[in-house]
């Protein structure tokens, strides 16, 4: 039964392995598998190949075609299989060509073994009965247990079902307490920024601004700023809905408001009290037999103690600063104006000056200069010593008042500091790119800063006034020092904050300008309603007093006050000049010997200064030129009168000569008067005792001149004057009437040098 059982296996084995190939390969038709496979272990033909060894000859091999690999399908079977039908095969001893008997006979078999599977069931029906059986008791209970499956599943789907329900409960709670987490974190720092701490809030709503008090307060605004600051800029603008946002809000703008108001009364009262007692302490001013330089020390550290408060209340309120400001400007500008009359009176009472007013080019007789000289140079120097003492207060004021008072301005140029900008061109760019983008910002600040310190120093302007006039009175001429001072002064002034000290000194340097074209206008005036005495001849007046005051003038200019010193020159030159001719009209008979001498003297007294002066020498070559004509037009009168018939003569024959020719004038126009005999007449009696002619032509203009110095050099004009006259007609005579003779020109002028 054992071998039976085998076999079968083998049989079923070898069955299963016959259908796998079978349903591996293609069906052929009419060929059994097993046939197959006989004929193809004994028909395996063989291969040879020949391989060249090195030295060049060939070596046969052989192998089959299995071994090369050249069936489509690696291996029909297994090795164990193989080995299986090997051994079925052995058991039979047939050829192999009994390939169909070999199958009939393993049909047979295999039925046979069938046959018998089917008896051994059949002997085994009881148990089979028993086995179903159980099979149908095991298919109720599996029955069951489906429906109990069933059950279970659909309880356990529910379980899911709730469970994850549960799950996702879960994740929102534990969601919803991350939030809440969250949330609570988040609305703690909010309470912690809007929180108030009461030491600060005490500060802000306190009325205590002593100086002990002020860290405690600075610290306070700080904070306020601080915080409203995260309010405004650095909180999530959804908070900004919230009502209790809106009301820490509301209350930190209550704290805002009132701390400003307070702080800003307590300021405004703080300066006007510190100003009053200042003003009550006559130590702080200018007392009899002693000028006191004012000190602002005191006030500028009691200042500086609420500095940083001041750029605080900006912050917290810009608009808080002008009535500051204001308070400031009116507080501070009354002890400006106190100390500036009182530096002034003192000034001028302390300063030795002469008592009697210095007179230039007044006083309508005499030829003397009748000048006070005294020296005034103490009256310049107590000008220049106020604004020594005041411009430099002024201008630190000004730069103390924008920084103090939070002015967004440039920062200020002490006089005489470098302007030069550092660093390499790159940065300066960005510096004026910087600038240009803040100009608007500047300007209006600059123009708002302009305007408080109008209100600061308006007023003490009046006291400089006073200096001014009082030092015309002394010496006007000391107007021209006094503008050099104010011209150097304003050139120093460079920094936009010092604005108005650059309006007081312009306004000073136009005083100046106007006092002294006053004095010009006066004298001018008196030059114009000069009367020259019938009885008095030479000089006037006027003329050596002009180079007196000249030559102070000179001594005075100093800066850029030239301008102003050429322009008075001119203005008095020409009146001069202007009224000289007209008094040279009101008597024409000695109008020559009037402006010859009067422009002589101009001359003479002006060389020195014409040499260095180029306005002067303007008008030094126009008197040289006015002197010129008169001497021309009086020395020709002079020859006239003593040589009258000849020289007439001479230009009859220079009239008709235009028209006739020289040769034909003594023949054919003999009725004119211009014959030879004419000629021999007129020389007779023009000639005949010509050193007497001479003689009486010195004397006349010696009589008629004034000024004895003037005669050498007028004498010399008149004889070679006469000379050339004299040859002009010996050229004539030549010409026209060739055979006469006349006295030659070196016998007159032999004559002339003798005498």
């Amino acid at each position: 039964m054992r071998n039976v059982d085998d076999r079968n296996r083998l049989l079923f084995s070898i069955l299963n392995i016959c259908k796998d190939v079978l349903d591996r390969l293609p069906k052929v038709v009419g060929i059994d598998v097993v046939e197959m496979a006989l004929w193809a272990k004994e028909n395996t033909p063989k291969v040879t190949t020949q391989n060249k060894q090195e030295d060049g000859h060939s070596v046969e091999s052989t192998a089959t075609e299995t071994e090369l690999k050249v069936n489509v399908e690696k291996d029909l079977v297994s090795q164990a299989e193989e080995e299986d039908m090997e051994a079925l095969l052995g058991t039979y001893v047939m050829g192999i060509g009994e390939a169909e008997a070999f199958s009939e006979r393993l049909k047979r078999e295999l039925q046979a073994l069938e046959a018998a599977n089917v008896h051994a069931i059949l002997e085994s029906e009881p148990l089979i009965d028993e086995v179903l059986q159980g099979l149908e008791v095991a298919t109720h209970c599996v029955e069951d247990v489906g429906e109990w499956l069933g059950m279970f599943n659909v309880k356990l789907r529910h379980m899911r079902e709730d469970i994850e329900s549960i799950e996702i409960r879960n994740n929102k709670l534990e969601m919803q307490s991350v939030n809440n987490r969250s949330l609570i974190d988040e609305l703690d720092k909010l309470l912690e920024r809007l929180s108030i701490p009461a030491e600060y809030s005490a500060c802000l709503t306190g009325d205590s601004f002593d100086e002990a008090r002020m860290l405690q307060n600075v610290e306070a605004v700080e904070w306020l700023i601080s915080a409203m600051r995260r309010l405004e800029m650095n909180m999530d603008p959804t908070y900004a809905k919230m009502r209790g946002v809106k009301e820490k809000r509301g209350e930190l703008q209550i704290l805002k408001s009132t701390f400003v108001r307070k702080a800003s009364e307590f300021l405004r009262n703080y300066f006007a009290s510190f100003i009053d007692f200042m003003m009550n302490d006559k130590s702080y001013f200018s007392q009899r037999g002693q000028l006191k330089r004012p000190d602002h020390a005191d006030l500028r550290f009691k200042c500086r103690t609420y500095a940083r408060l001041l750029q605080y209340l900006k912050v917290l309120d810009k608009n808080c600063l002008g009535p500051l400001r204001k308070a400031y400007c009116c507080s501070l500008n009354l002890l400006l104006r106190r100390e500036a009359r009182e530096f002034s009176n003192e000034l001028r009472t302390s300063t030795k000056a002469p008592r009697n007013a210095t007179i230039w080019l007044e006083g309508s007789t005499g030829s003397g200069q009748n000048v006070n000289s005294a020296d005034t140079s103490t009256v310049s120097d107590a000008y220049a010593k106020i604004l020594t003492i005041f411009i430099p207060l002024l201008v630190d004021e000004s730069s103390f008042f924008a920084h103090f008072m939070c002015f967004e301005v440039p920062t200020l140029v002490p006089p005489g500091g470098s302007g030069k900008k550092t660093g390499n061109e790159d940065d300066a760019n960005d510096d004026d790119m910087e600038k240009d983008s803040k100009s608007g910002k500047n300007s209006a600040e600059l123009a708002a800063l302009n305007e408080a310190l109008q209100d600061l120093l308006d007023g003490i302007q009046e006291d400089f006034y006073a200096v001014v006039d009082w030092a015309y009175k002394i010496d006007p001429l000391r107007c021209i020092s006094m503008h050099g001072i104010t011209e150097r002064y304003l050139s120093g002034q460079k920094a936009d904050a010092a604005g108005f000290v650059r309006l007081l000194l312009g306004d000073l340097e136009s005083r100046i300008s106007m006092q002294f074209s006053r004095y010009v206008d006066e004298a001018c005036h008196q030059i114009e309603r000069y009367e020259r005495n019938v009885r008095q001849m030479g000089v006037l007046g006027y003329i050596p007093r002009f180079a007196s005051l000249a030559t102070r003038m000179e001594q005075y200019i100093s800066g850029q006050s030239r301008d102003l010193v050429d322009q008075a020159y001119t203005k008095f030159v020409s009146i001069m000049f202007v009224t000289l001719e007209k008094l040279a009209q009101t008597d024409p008979k000695y109008a020559d010997i009037f402006l010859l001498e009067n422009y002589a003297a101009f001359q003479n007294s002006l060389y020195d200064l014409a040499n260095v002066v180029p306005t002067l020498a303007k008008f030094y070559h126009q008197a040289s030129e006015a002197y010129e004509q008169a001497c021309t037009r009086h020395i020709s009168m002079i020859i006239y009168y003593q040589f009258e018939r000849l020289f007439q003569f001479a230009r009859r024959i220079e009239d008709l000569m235009f028209t006739v020719q020289p040769e034909e004038i003594p023949f054919q126009l003999g009725q004119l008067g211009l014959s030879k005999v004419d000629l021999r007449k007129m020389l007779k009696s023009s000639l005949s005792g010509v050193d007497k002619s001479i003689a009486a032509m010195y004397k006349k203009l010696q009589k008629n001149l004034a000024s004895e110095e003037l005669l050498p050099s007028l004498w010399d004009k008149c004889k070679k004057e006469f000379l050339d006259k004299y040859e002009s007609f010996a050229q004539l005579v030549a010409k026209v009437y060739p055979g006469e003779s006349i006295p030659s020109v070196k016998e007159m002028k032999d004559l002339l040098a003798s005498m």
